[in-house]
């Protein structure tokens, strides 16, 4: 796996925009206005929201993930290497989890997905 991997799955999402908010090198990914992704400028990860820390805490301790740095509990780093079904899934969840946070009306301009 790589970044442009995961650029690719982010940017096959409806509504999905990239930016670089804190300069450096990240790819933030958002929809919404709302981020659902970012791999860092350094590290080989991509830290995604889940659906809570009970969640994020079961894929810490499976080994599936690491905490993001810098972000709540809920979200998790999936090291670049990951297998790619695997990062596909939870790139996606979170996609949804911050979709589903959207307010109706834009969520209603979204494409369906």
């Amino acid at each position: 796996m790589s970044r442009e991997t995961v650029n690719r799955i982010c940017a096959a999402l409806p509504g999905a925009e990239c930016s670089d908010p804190w300069g450096g090198g990240h790819d933030c990914w958002k929809v919404g206005g709302k981020m659902f992704a970012v791999t860092g400028a350094i590290t080989p990860s991509v830290s995604v929201k889940t659906d809570g820390a009970d969640t994020a805490e079961m894929l810490i301790e499976a080994g599936v993930a690491e905490r993001a740095a810098y972000l709540h509990r809920s979200w998790v780093a999936l090291p670049l290497d990951s297998d790619e079904a695997e990062l596909h899934h939870r790139i996606e969840a979170s996609y949804r989890i911050i979709r589903d946070g959207l307010p109706k009306k834009v969520q209603d301009g979204l494409k369906e997905f």
